[in-house]
């Protein structure tokens, strides 16, 4: 794979198969997904999820985003949580990069950013801070 296709859907078929994971309940708890997730170098931990329009992750999702977010900060480790939302059409990829930031979980509080931040923008104004260098 070259660097430019990095970050690319490779296999469109495999990626529209929905996973079922309704024989993974215990209780009241049922697995999440993540859409988005990086590691620089076992330091910075960045997590993404990409809601439609104005909806939020449900409760059970906020929490495990939450607790992994502030996990990896007890553990040393600068985390942040970026909840984007977009209005992309059905038969339309998501431009994760592009899309609008409507939360960001840093430092154990939820907060709406100050300013429009894209979640790219969102990410290097994080790694400008937290690492000391912008690309």
């Amino acid at each position: 794979m070259s660097d430019e296709d990095r970050g690319k859907i490779r296999n469109r078929k495999w990626a529209a198969r929905l996973r079922d994971f309704s024989g993974l309940r215990f209780g009241r708890i049922t697995p999440t997904d993540i859409d988005g997730f990086l590691d620089f170098n076992n330091k910075v931990f960045i997590f993404i999820e990409a809601k439609y329009g104005n909806s939020l992750p449900p409760i059970g999702q906020r929490l495990a985003l939450e607790r992994l977010c502030d996990a990896c900060e007890k553990a040393g480790k600068l985390s942040l949580v970026i909840i984007a939302s977009h209005k992309t059409p059905d038969d339309t990829d998501i431009d994760c990069a592009s899309i609008p930031v409507a939360f960001i979980r840093l430092n154990r509080k939820w907060r709406k950013p100050h300013r429009n931040l894209s979640v790219r923008e969102a990410i290097e104004d994080f790694l400008g801070w937290s690492l000391g260098w912008k690309q």
